[in-house]
């Protein structure tokens, strides 16, 4: 074998190893939020609204949720800053074990009461809540050569690519029922490892919901060359496996998704959560001129969350739980309309 067919890997093990290995981009001091910009960042309304699902949640599951507190489950915690804002928007009184599920060092001065683990725990109860975790998953690519046979993309580390060998098995039973490619040159980022790191993650719950929020797409609206791209300090950026950059891809949220889940917008996610953009009376502008500024500044932090063509677009799939029963549904096959 020559070194140069050594260099070679595919996408997902390129991927791996440039975001999560010993010098990967998310095991970086700064973390993601030294890269690019989530709703965790954009406003601790974000925050707060993820509190009051927690609380409807425990409220729902009541005395089923079993011995113990309700849990939080933080997937793909970064650097914990979604927990501490549900922490700090909770009543005082409030129990709750919150779990960040992160394969990055425990940063310091973090909420002690914020457990810091690689995966989440299993067996509990409550709130399990994904914000742009799927589309750091690696995932393998698959582009159409021009006889209209659907090949395995392979990489370098600088991001050169060539066409390798026929997808075959499950992967290419996966293309076929979500993302087939009907033409030469179309891509396709192969959602497979994704539908199975879902229903691992929501498995691990007893009872309760699990939430997944990612920039998603759906069957009959697929993108001709797929989504995969990089960022770095704020700027979308050419995809190179090395460790420099984010590799990042939009997630094919129906093929998660598992018997008795729903879809919605971010936009109408939070607006049932009580977020509004509405602007505040002008009214108050002469009664409590301070109290006008906070209500607006508070307006356009929600109108940010919510916008249409940004983050109001994004998807959350709400996946429940009861206790006693298992998902009865292979990964990869979701029951979403394709």
């Amino acid at each position: 074998m020559t070194d140069e067919t050594c260099e070679w890997r595919s996408w997902r093990e390129a991927t791996e190893t440039a975001l999560y290995g010993p010098e990967g981009f998310y095991l970086r001091p700064e973390g993601p939020a030294g890269h690019f910009r989530t709703s965790v960042h954009a406003s601790p309304l974000f925050a707060g609204a993820v509190a009051r699902l927690l609380l409807a949640t425990a409220e729902e599951l009541g005395d089923g949720a079993g011995a113990g507190d309700p849990v939080i489950v933080d997937m793909g915690a970064g650097r914990g800053e979604l927990l501490t804002g549900v922490l700090a928007a909770l009543p005082p009184d409030f129990p709750v074990r919150a779990y960040a599920v992160e394969r990055a060092a425990r940063p310091g001065g973090l909420d002690p009461r914020i457990e810091w683990a690689p995966e989440p725990p299993r067996g509990v109860s409550g709130l399990l809540f994904a914000n742009e975790w799927l589309d750091n998953v690696p995932v393998d690519i698959a582009e159409a050569d021009p006889d209209g046979v659907v090949r395995l993309v392979q990489v370098r580390r600088d991001g050169t690519e060539r066409l390798g060998p026929p997808v075959t098995g499950a992967d290419a039973e996966w293309l076929a029922r979500w993302w087939p490619l009907t033409e030469p040159g179309a891509r396709a980022e192969i959602g497979r490892a994704r539908d199975e790191a879902w229903a691992a993650a929501v498995g691990t719950l007893r009872s309760g919901l699990a939430v997944a929020v990612d920039y998603a797409h759906l069957a009959g609206a697929r993108p001709l060359f797929g989504t995969l791209t990089g960022f770095r300090a704020g700027r979308e950026v050419r995809p190179v496996p090395d460790g420099s950059c984010d590799l990042t891809s939009h997630v094919a949220l129906d093929s998660c998704a598992l018997p008795g889940a729903t879809l919605t917008t971010q936009r109408d996610a939070l607006a049932e959560l009580g977020l509004t953009a509405g602007r505040p009376p002008l009214s108050l502008a002469s009664t409590d001129p301070a109290g006008y500024l906070r209500a607006l500044s508070r307006t356009g932090e929600a109108a940010e969350l919510m916008s249409p063509g940004g983050l109001g677009d994004f998807l959350w799939l709400r996946q429940r739980r009861q206790a006693g029963t298992g998902d009865g549904h292979p990964p990869g096959q979701g029951i979403l309309a394709a």
